[in-house]
């Protein structure tokens, strides 16, 4: 069966994503891929997909959509963004058949930066480089390597209409904040005297306002490189923290440059990634150092938490809408009180 998702309208950085393009970056070519992998798998796994299909990001400029052509199963995955059908509340993690007429809409709520949209079936766009993934920057990828937009029209094959009535996800796993980020020092810490990397851990530091899918910048008190802000420019790799010369910190994601000429005083660790990610601006946080080997135990410890089977639970209405209450037989008889 095949089916169409219309866009009915889309904030800015709304894209299409895969698990990224990978192999490209001694060319010069960036991977893109999802902001948050954890959650971008989740919202794939539970419409049962590869965990690396292409799914829809959404930011928190939101995005409404429509189902064309006949039903199809939807799945969403986030951490405090508001889910409406037709305008009525669904949990943040959620899974659903979207009916012809009806209308889904994702809008940013109290917590989360990025949500994932991942159909039941395959959205049928052509692989760039093989991959999907959007870089807006460079137009690779995705459609027509930019941003979605309305008006746009996403075919789906192999669609399948999934879970039917709203069914929340079981998901606690998504629900990861932002306090302590971990972290492996290097590759250039030794551009920093010992007290700057012990000021670099202690922190506390403050998302700002001005980041995006290319990097996250943190605000606190400026760091002091022990020799210069200036390397050889080498290879950049998704959370590496680099300290330019003003002395915040910078922390490069999913859009970040082949490669950086500052020192890199430490990585961001691959299950913290989305962590890091979903913090929206204002949110204070401090970094913590653990070895190469503590990070591999910790990425195992999260692929075995996201398992090929996600439970998902019945949503219990608690509100109802008039034509609800109208369309059902409340009364199943009629009482002549005079008899």
């Amino acid at each position: 069966m095949s089916a169409r998702l219309a866009i009915l309208a889309a904030g800015p950085s709304v894209t299409l994503q895969d698990a990224g393009r990978h192999g490209y970056l001694r060319y010069g070519i960036t991977a893109a891929g999802p902001m948050d992998p954890l959650a971008f798998a989740t919202a794939n796994r539970a419409a049962g997909n590869p965990a690396g299909a292409t799914a829809i990001e959404v930011s928190a400029g939101g995005l409404s959509v429509a189902a064309e052509d006949g039903p199809l199963g939807l799945v969403l995955a986030s951490t405090g963004f508001r889910i409406a059908l037709d305008g009525q509340a669904l949990p943040q993690a959620v899974a659903l058949t979207l009916d012809p007429g009806r209308t889904l809409s994702v809008r940013a709520g109290p917590s989360g930066a990025w949500c994932y949209l991942a159909v039941c079936g395959r959205i049928a766009v052509p692989p760039m480089l093989g991959a999907t993934a959007t870089h807006t920057r460079s137009n690779l990828g995705g459609l027509n390597g930019r941003a979605l937009a309305a008006g746009d029209r996403l075919a789906v094959a192999d669609a399948r209409t999934g879970a039917g009535n709203p069914q929340a996800l079981v998901a606690p796993w998504l629900d990861r904040p932002a306090d302590v980020i971990r972290v492996v020092l290097g590759p250039q810490d030794d551009a920093f005297a010992p007290d700057q990397v012990d000021a670099f851990l202690a922190g506390p530091w403050t998302v700002g306002g001005r980041g995006d899918r290319m990097a996250c910048f943190l605000d606190g008190q400026p760091l002091t490189h022990a020799s210069g802000h200036d390397i050889v420019s080498d290879g950049i790799v998704m959370g590496a923290i680099q300290v330019p010369g003003e002395g915040l910190p910078i922390v490069l994601m999913a859009d970040r440059q082949s490669t950086g000429g500052y020192p890199k005083i430490a990585t961001v660790i691959g299950p913290d990634l989305g962590r890091l990610a979903q913090a929206q601006a204002g949110t204070r946080l401090r970094f913590s150092a653990v070895t190469v080997a503590a990070a591999v135990l910790a990425r195992r410890a999260e692929a075995e938490t996201l398992g090929p089977d996600i439970r998902m639970e019945p949503v219990i209405r608690t509100t109802f809408p008039p034509e609800f209450l109208l369309g059902l037989n409340l009364v199943d008889g009629v009482v002549d009180a005079r008899v």
